[in-house]
């Protein structure tokens, strides 16, 4: 399963909200900008409400905020 995802989550064996929610935080993490009430809905057809929103929101913002701020600062880099 994991190096399934790890290769294409799109053709990895997992749900369809999975792959919803997947598929929103790749657009987030790409462009925050090119979200709209769309992906919203498309979260809610399968099953997120909207505290689920913004969980999936925040935690994916986290991840990609300190990211940001470890690469910039070399952390895990060899000197």
């Amino acid at each position: 399963m994991v190096a399934a995802l790890q290769h294409d989550y799109k053709t990895a064996p997992i749900s369809e909200q999975s792959r919803v929610m997947l598929d929103y935080v790749v657009k987030l993490t790409k462009d925050a900008t090119q979200c709209s009430r769309a992906d919203h809905d498309a979260l809610r057809a399968v099953g997120f409400d909207d505290r689920g929103i913004l969980q999936i929101t925040l935690i994916a913002s986290w991840f990609n905020y300190i990211n940001r701020v470890a690469d910039a600062l070399g952390v895990g880099r060899p000197g």
